[in-house]
């Protein structure tokens, strides 16, 4: 009997299309997002940067600022993609020997606080707070390697739905530190 409820709950919120199919729900829930970035951080941890990349949408851009006030393209950035160039920085990474990355960086993501906002039809806001742990295997006598570096950063996404899935518009990360150097941020934070 509880089980009949439960499926008739289901029925109730789940709508539907004339065809009788689940239609996609209007809007991002937080356990979606969640979902999402969880995902988005492993792929990135596990290095699946081709598979990351296919997060974005065509127009889509990544941006690291060094001051969070301003504007993409208003100042200096540490990073600022835009879906050509986020491409370029995926295929150095994957295809050819990067100095920087020779043995590569090992790094692990913590995704929490994550809030959603919905941003018109078919299009959504996230914000989380993110902890990047990154080590890079080397030599003893190799300046800046075997040392475990954290960046906690803040980041805001602006997604879209392409059919049954959510892409990346614009990917934001604000470094807690951004204002300060960063020696060899050849990974992608």
């Amino acid at each position: 009997m509880a089980r009949q409820r439960a499926k008739a709950s289901r029925r109730q919120h789940s709508p539907r299309t004339k065809s009788g199919s689940a239609a996609l729900p209007a809007a991002l829930t937080v356990s979606d997002a969640e979902r999402f970035l969880f995902a988005e951080a492993r792929l990135l941890d596990e290095r699946r940067f081709d598979e990351w990349e296919s997060l974005f949408s065509e127009d889509g851009s990544y941006w690291v600022p060094i001051d969070p006030a301003k504007e993409p393209g208003q100042g200096i950035s540490i990073i600022s993609d835009d879906r050509k160039r986020l491409h370029e920085r995926v295929f150095r990474l994957t295809q050819t020997p990067v100095l920087d990355q020779n043995p590569p960086s090992r790094t692990m993501r913590l995704v929490s606080n994550v809030e959603v906002e919905a941003d018109g039809a078919g299009q959504a806001r996230l914000r989380c707070r993110q902890l990047i742990t990154e080590v890079r295997p080397g030599g003893l006598g190799q300046a800046g390697l075997n040392v475990v570096r954290v960046f906690p950063a803040s980041c805001e996404y602006r997604l879209r739905r392409d059919g049954a899935r959510w892409k990346i518009v614009r990917k934001k990360v604000v470094l807690l530190d951004s204002d300060q150097p960063h020696y060899n941020l050849s990974f992608i934070p």
